[in-house]
């Protein structure tokens, strides 16, 4: 029986998309106080709970939900990229599959040592993976249902975790709302991901944004949705009574906003250039709003 080498199978789990959960994971840590050095964190240190919760975050859950991913759109992948683990045959056999459904269990062991908390957290979003990619459900043929499943498991669920892993109870209600509005705007970031295999997209009958809607108009929507959203937080901020915060977060909002004007030139040619650029400007935002949660409102 063949066996797939470790690189494949790293290739496989795709850690360069495991930044942007760990990023999320550790904005709740620090909305909710890390250095504070809580009392009752489930595990011997408060640092080993942190180390793996970001672990949980990046290599086991977005690590789960990409091989879940490759698995079932190898026939996609077999027009868009045919290099790819999976259809190149660096993966052979059911490996794909099995690796998922092992890397799925290793998850849930982790996030349950994490508490009861985290481990709902992580079950609905190994749940959301597997919907998102899997027959019969594949939420990923809808732009609009499989981004936003996307979006929560990246930006959301992460975030939350991240506070439930130092606070070790739910998180107050001002820090769900802020993550769910960043949330929200990563629905845009998951549109601008799908230029990447509008070709394959078509001839397998997937209804991704830029299919669904052309490209100059999926852009439109995507960056109208990553607006609002930090538009949405500035205002929250200065309600709370802050100043510094909602103002960096303007300012990086703003730069934004001069980006999207070339990307709004060249949708199709610019969707990878943005999300290097101005994504990363969107999730500096994310920091600095999770420490504002922090500085800003006593008692969270």
């Amino acid at each position: 029986m063949a066996f797939p080498s470790p690189s494949a199978v790293l290739e496989l789990l795709k850690p360069v998309t495991w930044f942007a959960p760990i990023w999320a994971f550790f904005c709740g840590v620090v909305s909710a106080g890390f250095l504070s050095a809580p009392q009752g964190v489930p595990a011997p240190a408060p640092w080993l709970a942190v180390a793996l919760g970001a672990l949980l975050a990046g290599p086991l859950v977005c690590g789960t939900s990409q091989a879940v991913n490759d698995w079932f759109d190898r026939h996609v992948d077999a027009i868009n990229q045919p290099d790819r683990p999976v259809p190149s045959g660096r993966i052979p056999g059911r490996w794909g599959l099995w690796i998922a459904i092992s890397w799925t269990a290793l998850s849930l062991g982790v996030a349950a040592s994490l508490g009861q908390a985290v481990f709902a957290a992580a079950t609905v979003g190994l749940l959301l993976a597997w919907l998102y990619s899997a027959p019969p459900f594949r939420l990923k043929r809808n732009g609009w249902v499989g981004n936003s499943a996307v979006a929560i498991c990246y930006e959301g669920l992460p975030w939350l975790t991240g506070a439930m892993v130092v606070a070790t109870v739910l998180p107050d209600w001002r820090t769900t709302t802020v993550a769910l509005f960043y949330s929200l705007g990563a629905h845009g970031i998951m549109t601008l991901n799908d230029f990447k295999s509008v070709r394959g997209d078509r001839q397998m009958g997937i209804d991704s944004l830029p299919v669904l809607l052309g490209e100059r108009r999926a852009v439109q929507l995507a960056c109208l949705t990553m607006l609002l959203p930090q538009l949405a937080v500035i205002a929250l901020f200065f309600w709370w009574g802050g100043w510094l915060h909602p103002i960096a977060i303007a300012v990086l909002t703003l730069i934004q906003l001069v980006l999207m004007r070339r990307l709004l030139a060249e949708p199709e040619a610019r969707a990878a250039w943005y999300n290097a650029t101005g994504t990363t400007l969107y999730v500096l935002g994310m920091l600095v709003a999770a420490h504002g949660l922090r500085t800003l409102i006593p008692n969270i």
